[in-house]
């Protein structure tokens, strides 16, 4: 199968069961409603195992991330002219994962008056809104997320199968240790595919997607994955 087709794969699933989980804790009338953070954070990492997993099993490198694309591709291995194909492919199956999830909770959007709760369903928000702070954030994630991938798939680019476990584990780490602050995207395909599908999809009583941050958990990511794999291209 083409790398790009299972690069959208594991994106879609990774976006479809990590935007569902948090409908499901954030939206009324939901069975999982309320249920928390430790919640949201186990289920985001096995979020990424499995769409590590997929996009590896079905011909990939098992990124879905375009932080983890563009640092390899700048400071590992990895084929700069493959960058643009696979950053589409992790957009555009963020973009539908999370479209997905909506439809899945569609009654519950339509039950849920907060426009907050539904924003964050798609993409993520600062607890304490400091754009110096907040880029700072989303770089040392994706800085820990880049490097432990990197040491985790030595001594290739790509992460295997079995390597999808561990990464998921280190993203667990990460939005338990780090995700605080801003909720962790530390992937800007996770952030800005969603939110997108957020502006586009009919939900009723929504906000605005919060366009003046979403630069944040783009930016920061990349840097934060450019430092990762520098870091790992430095020492090894």
């Amino acid at each position: 199968m083409e790398p790009y087709i299972a690069e959208f794969l594991g994106t879609f699933l990774l976006l479809l069961l990590g935007s569902g989980v948090v409908a499901n804790v954030r939206l009324d009338e939901s069975k999982g409603n309320g249920a928390g953070w430790l919640v949201i954070c186990w289920a985001w990492a096995v979020a990424v195992f499995i769409g590590v997993y997929t996009s590896v099993a079905l011909g990939g490198s098992g990124h879905v991330n375009p932080a983890f694309t563009v640092g390899v591709a700048v400071f590992g291995d990895f084929d700069p002219a493959l960058v643009a194909g696979y950053v589409a492919a992790q957009i555009a199956g963020a973009f539908l994962g999370s479209s997905a999830a909506w439809l899945a909770y569609r009654p519950h959007f339509q039950l849920t008056s907060d426009p907050d709760a539904k924003l964050a369903v798609f993409s993520t928000a600062p607890a304490i809104r400091n754009t110096g702070s907040n880029l700072i954030t989303e770089a040392i994630g994706t800085f820990v997320l880049v490097f432990g991938a990197l040491c985790i798939s030595e001594p290739t680019d790509s992460l295997g199968a079995l390597d999808a476990l561990p990464v998921g584990l280190l993203v667990l780490a990460i939005g338990l240790g780090l995700g605080g602050p801003t909720g962790y995207a530390i992937n800007p395909a996770r952030d800005l595919g969603p939110r997108l599908a957020h502006a586009i999809l009919p939900i009723p009583g929504k906000r605005d997607g919060d366009w003046g941050y979403a630069w944040v958990p783009v930016v920061g990511p990349l840097l934060g994955g450019l430092l990762g794999a520098a870091l790992y291209g430095a020492v090894v």
